[in-house]
């Protein structure tokens, strides 16, 4: 299937000299337009963290076992900060310097795959002893991001879900309910807010980010469940625009003004220290709000429920590892892909970063069902109680539409530059867009 030359430059094309450069000599790899070769399987690779900085000291860890395991084989270990993955990547694409193996998530799969990046999976999985421990669900989302059939281009890690974070003291003392509603959400956002104290209901993602957390908003307070009605995308529906309406008006009346520059980062830091009632985030917090608060002072519970009965969420990206087609030693880089994506480090990276294992047997260990918000996230996707919006993760430009497009405009919006209704036409606008190029292009 060939993809398009729009969509297969468009992000390559922006980056910078000084960033080729800069990259080229921190891996061991090429662009991504060769074939590669096997290799020996020994020998040094090069393996780069989707989420450097969080996820250092585990890898570090596994790096260490793996390396003990296979004396033969030096993996070296680039951290590449979430917020910078996809340029990152697109950079190397297009002048050289790709890692052998690197983490790459379902939110710019299609992007990668569409550049001729990654290497399919499936016959090294079928000699495998992964074969048959992966979570089905987890290989069914890898293969549809994608976009090519039953071609998988990233071998599955972890499902990460979003939960909402909130301080059971603070619940406690003002007599509140825990927020298990929007309505009790809405409420609690506002009970909780003394901004002349510098308390706040609420802190709400501005910065980086913060478009999946505004979609994981609307829809689950409408309780519309498809992202696609016919060629149209629902994002800019007169009930979804309603709903931002609402979310986006909490902004510096029960959030904190810094709010609208927070990534993840900031914004786990600022709720662990401060005195602000709930944060939305993921699963990978648990261990920040452990440390920083102790178990007694939080929870965290799936997304609220809609006044009509029924929880909807948005998917969240699954996490994995990739191999690159430009690599040139496949053999040892695979082999440190199925070790990273054994029962045993499988856990071991999970439970560390408090998601959910894509291994069968790591999925069964004990650790989740000890970590409440995690067997409640686990229980929330498997029991049939959520319904779940399927964001077209397969569009090559869905995570620049998502993030460096409308990233910005979100903010505009939060600021009061733009109405809801400017912001979800234009958002809309773009997925249309892309969704009808997609399909000129044979897919669907």
């Amino acid at each position: 299937m060939n993809i398009s030359k729009t969509l297969r430059g468009r992000a390559a094309t922006a980056v910078s000299l000084t960033a080729v450069l800069a990259l080229g000599a921190t891996a061991c790899g090429d662009d991504g337009s060769g074939s590669g070769t096997e290799g020996s399987g020994k020998g040094e690779i090069t393996f780069w963290d989707n989420n450097g900085g969080p996820r250092t000291a585990i890898w570090t860890e596994i790096i260490k076992d793996f390396e003990k395991k296979n004396p033969d084989i030096k993996v070296k270990y680039v951290p590449i900060p979430i917020a910078d993955v996809q340029s990152k990547y697109d950079t190397a694409i297009a002048g050289g310097g790709l890692p052998d193996v690197g983490g790459v998530g379902t939110a710019y799969l299609a992007n990668m795959v569409s550049q001729e990046a990654l290497e399919p999976l499936n016959k090294r999985l079928e000699g495998s002893p992964l074969k048959g421990r992966l979570v089905e669900s987890m290989v069914e989302s890898v293969r549809s991001a994608a976009g090519r059939g039953d071609d998988m281009y990233t071998m599955p890690t972890s499902a990460n879900n979003g939960a909402l974070w909130y301080r059971t003291d603070l619940f406690e003392q003002a007599g509140l309910e825990a927020p298990t509603t929007w309505p009790k959400f809405y409420e609690a956002a506002d009970k909780l807010t003394d901004a002349k104290n510098n308390k706040f209901g609420y802190t709400i993602r501005g910065g980086a980010g913060s478009i999946a957390q505004a979609l994981d908003a609307i829809y689950g307070q409408t309780g519309m469940t498809e992202f696609w009605d016919g060629e149209k995308t629902t994002l800019n529906d007169p009930k979804n625009v309603a709903a931002l309406e609402k979310y986006a008006a909490l902004f510096k009346r029960t959030t904190p003004a810094a709010d609208v520059n927070n990534d993840f980062t900031k914004m786990v830091a600022q709720w662990d220290t401060g005195t602000i009632g709930m944060l939305s985030h993921n699963l990978g917090s648990y261990q920040d709000h452990l440390k920083a608060l102790g178990e007694d002072k939080f929870a965290g519970i799936p997304a609220p429920i809609g006044e009509g009965g029924t929880r909807v969420q948005v998917s969240n990206p699954v996490d994995g590892l990739g191999l690159f087609r430009s690599g040139k030693n496949k053999n040892a880089a695979w082999k440190f892909i199925e070790f990273a994506a054994s029962h045993e480090s499988n856990s071991k990276w999970n439970e560390s970063a408090g998601a959910i294992p894509a291994n069968t047997e790591a999925a069964e260990d004990p650790w989740i069902s000890e970590s409440e918000p995690t067997a409640l996230a686990a229980k929330a996707l498997t029991d049939g109680s959520t319904k779940i919006v399927d964001l077209p993760y397969y569009l090559p430009d869905w995570n620049n539409i998502s993030k460096a497009d409308n990233e910005p405009e979100f903010q505009k919006l939060l600021l009061g530059k733009i109405t809801a209704k400017a912001f979800l036409d234009k958002m809309a606008d773009e997925l249309n867009a892309a969704q009808k190029e997609w399909k000129e292009l044979g897919n669907g």
